[in-house]
């Protein structure tokens, strides 16, 4: 049976099997000292060159230029690539060469992880690097990696850049594209950040439950498992609203958590069933108040990633200094569709649906069609920061009733380049009318909305305890971090977004290829040319196959009698 590998990753193997032969431990246990990064090394070795002179440093091997006695290295560690020079007799100094000529010229590879020690330098062309004198094998590379070249003028050719291979193989993306690090990078600035603004105001992060017994906190379609040992269903967390919201009633002043939300709804560029929010609750505020918080601490956030509050994303120039443009729900309606909805019932909602081609179902009561008419009309309008504020009723079953418009409460969503990525509220700590909300929503999952929300006693019975006047924000880090670093699509900014199952590569057996017209003979030098499959070689151009296989003979050393094209022809029927 083949193992399926290509040439190059048995000539790895067979590579691996020669370093073990001469006593050399391709994956060695024990720690290699590091003084230095290639980041550092660029940046302050022409100020202080006396202080490198005895350089530790670690990385890939990702290019080399073998000349002889000589050799430059491109070594890639995590903070950028360094030159590195080897000299064979000074790495060797001994009669015994092995170590250059035949482990580093012809056992190591591109990919390999390796130890150097040495001293800094500069080259008759001006290019700092290290002269090495000891070197390690770290850890032995058995796939290739794609070879991305770059030219002097920084042009890419042969990038990595199928998406698909990217984002499933984040391990080969980050050390072949190294610049989409930066992402990442800055998304841990967005995240300490905000971190930081909340400890400075004396706010306590704390962690919360993410299996639940019952999947509130928000209108979603939950993941659900099973606890064996309970017996009883679980569901994964849509929202830590409510458990934080708990934490106000046993007396914080403040509280907020970073935290992964799953909800088993769609995949687009802007949703991932796996998500990461923060989420505020604070004590005797309002949505009002929530409205200057959010303005200062994105402001800081973009300071701290661009050294401004504008950022640029995509066309436009974001603006996030504070104050943001405020508009309520049916004020934006009105703007962007010329219609006045707020005095309209359910069917009358239906019908203006109906009439501006918005899809619906008989499962929506007015919330959704309102919010379904604001979706499709209003929300690509709104590019800099935009607080969207005052709701219906029927949509935000856990804010609290407006203080002076009937029917609303007291909500906003802050809304940029067409995205929600805040949302906040006056919270509802009147338990009374919390319970008739829940109730209310379990009407509509009677009609079908597998959105609604449930019933929770225990929050219920928590708010009779008493919860002071609160003000809540959760804010979507993931889109967050789409608009700081200027990305189309949420997939860039997780590391391991969700994928579909990775189809596998079908191998076939010697035998199928035999049983498929192939000689036997021939199997060998067919496998060698990069067939796995009798799909592959059937697919492939019998010409083209004809006239490799001759190198492949030769290669091979193969003591056997040419076949006719005509013969090779005659494997493809």
């Amino acid at each position: 049976m083949s193992t399926g590998l290509s040439e190059l990753e048995l000539l790895r193997r067979n590579s691996l099997s020669q370093l073990r032969e001469l006593g050399i431990e391709p994956y060695p246990a024990e720690a290699f000292e590091i003084n230095a990064n290639a980041a550092d090394i660029l940046a302050n070795y022409e100020r202080d060159k006396t202080a490198y002179k005895n350089i530790s440093i670690a990385g890939r091997i990702m290019s080399r230029r073998i000349m002889g006695s000589a050799s430059f290295v491109e070594l890639q560690d995590s903070t950028g690539r360094l030159q590195i020079y080897l000299k064979r007799d000074d790495l060797c100094p001994g009669e015994d060469k092995t170590l250059y000529n035949t482990v580093f010229k012809k056992l190591l590879d591109l990919g390999d992880f390796i130890g150097v020690k040495g001293y800094m330098f500069t080259t008759q062309t001006g290019e700092i690097s290290l002269h090495v004198t000891e070197l390690k094998l770290l850890s032995k590379s058995l796939k290739p990696l794609p070879v991305v070249r770059r030219d002097e003028e920084g042009n890419t050719f042969d990038a990595f850049t199928d998406p698909e291979l990217r984002y499933r193989q984040r391990y080969v993306d980050l050390t072949v594209n190294p610049d989409f690090k930066q992402i990442f990078i800055n998304r841990s600035k967005v995240i300490n950040t905000m971190r930081n603004y909340f400890d400075e105001q004396g706010w306590m992060e704390v962690e919360t439950p993410i299996l639940q017994p019952i999947h509130g906190g928000a209108a979603a379609r939950p993941f659900a498992t099973h606890h064996n040992t309970l017996d009883m269903p679980l569901y994964l967390r849509i929202a830590n609203e409510l458990y934080l919201k708990r934490l106000i009633v046993a007396g914080f002043d403040g509280v907020y958590e970073f935290g992964k939300m799953f909800r088993n709804e769609g995949m687009d560029r802007t949703h991932n069933p796996e998500f990461t929010s923060m989420e505020i609750y604070v004590a005797y505020k309002d949505y009002i108040w929530m409205m200057g918080m959010v303005e200062e601490c994105l402001e800081k956030i973009a300071t701290a990633i661009h050294g401004s509050a504008i950022v640029k994303v995509g066309e436009h120039n974001i603006n996030f200094e504070g104050p943001y443009e405020k508009l309520t729900m049916y004020e934006s309606i009105e703007k962007y569709t010329g219609i006045d909805v707020s005095q309209m019932t359910e069917e009358q909602l239906k019908e203006t649906c109906k009439k501006l081609g918005i899809e619906i179902d008989s499962s929506m009561g007015r919330g959704k069609l309102v919010d379904e008419l604001f979706s499709e009309k209003v929300e690509a309008n709104l590019i800099q920061p935009t607080y969207i504020t005052d709701y219906p009723l029927e949509m935000t079953p856990l804010a609290k009733k407006h203080r002076s418009k009937a029917g609303l409460v007291e909500r906003f969503e802050l809304f940029v380049m067409g995205k929600e990525i805040g949302n906040a509220y006056s919270e509802l700590n009147d338990p009374i009318d919390q319970k008739e909300r829940f109730e209310d929503q379990l009407k509509l999952a009677a009609r079908g909305d597998d959105e609604a929300m449930v019933m929770d006693d225990d929050f219920i019975r928590a708010l009779e305890y008493g919860m002071p006047p609160t003000s809540g924000l959760g804010i979507g880090i993931d889109r967050l971090v789409m608009l700081m670093t200027n990305q189309s699509t949420i997939q860039e900014v997780l590391f391991f977004p969700q994928m579909r199952p990775e189809k596998k590569e079908k191998v076939t057996s010697d035998e199928d290829f035999v049983n498929a017209g192939i000689p036997a003979d021939w199997v060998q030098a067919i496998r060698k040319m990069g067939f796995n499959t009798v799909e592959d070689f059937k697919s492939a151009n019998p010409n083209k196959v004809f006239n490799d296989l001759g190198g492949m003979r030769k290669k091979l050393k193969l003591e056997l009698a040419m076949p006719s094209k005509e013969e090779v022809t005659a494997w493809f029927s």
